[in-house]
């Protein structure tokens, strides 16, 4: 099976039958040290996953939780921001992910796919990949909106229409 080293908890797939095998994973701080890289955080303080893993037909069903906690930095300023993942997934690994390549059009509670490699699934992949989509793409400090401020970049909330036209006016120095 073909995986990213950092976090890599293969599982064979012939060792899931019908019935719920439960695994529960942990990153140790090497792991946690090389994700944090990969994702560009400050630092990934835990990161752990627990699934109940069953076959259906001739896919694999895992349904659990991702927990973490990790340290983002800030969009604006820099600051380190500490910032905590809880979240449910169902996961459905099959074997053929390029046999249905027509468009297909999902319903809310369609399961994330995933492909079955060399015989296996990865679940460490699985929840670094999920971890990385829970976690909040532009995370702002509280000081992010000041500073922003005093780089003159203003929020929706601020900017009138024409603004900067106005602006523009002024510096001119044609009366409005």
């Amino acid at each position: 099976m073909t995986v990213p080293a950092e976090f890599a908890r293969p599982i064979a797939i012939d060792t899931i039958g019908e019935g719920d095998r439960m695994i529960a994973i942990e990153a140790d701080a090497d792991e946690r040290r090389r994700l944090a890289a990969r994702f560009a955080l400050i630092a990934i303080d835990s990161l752990t996953a627990r699934f109940a893993v069953r076959r259906d037909g001739a896919a694999i069903v895992a349904t659990g939780d991702v927990a973490a906690q990790v340290v983002q930095a800030c969009s604006v300023t820099g600051e380190p921001i500490p910032a905590t993942v809880a979240e449910a997934v169902t996961l459905r690994f099959v074997d053929d992910l390029a046999a249905g390549e027509e468009e297909v059009e999902l319903s809310d509670d369609a399961l994330d796919t995933l492909p079955i490699e060399d015989g296996g699934i990865d679940l460490g992949e699985a929840a670094a990949e999920t971890m990385a989509l829970a976690l909040d793409p532009f995370p702002r400090a509280p000081e992010a909106a000041a500073a922003l401020r005093a780089a003159g970049v203003f929020g929706e909330d601020e900017a009138r229409p024409f603004g900067a036209l106005a602006g523009l006016k002024a510096k001119l120095g044609k009366p409005s």
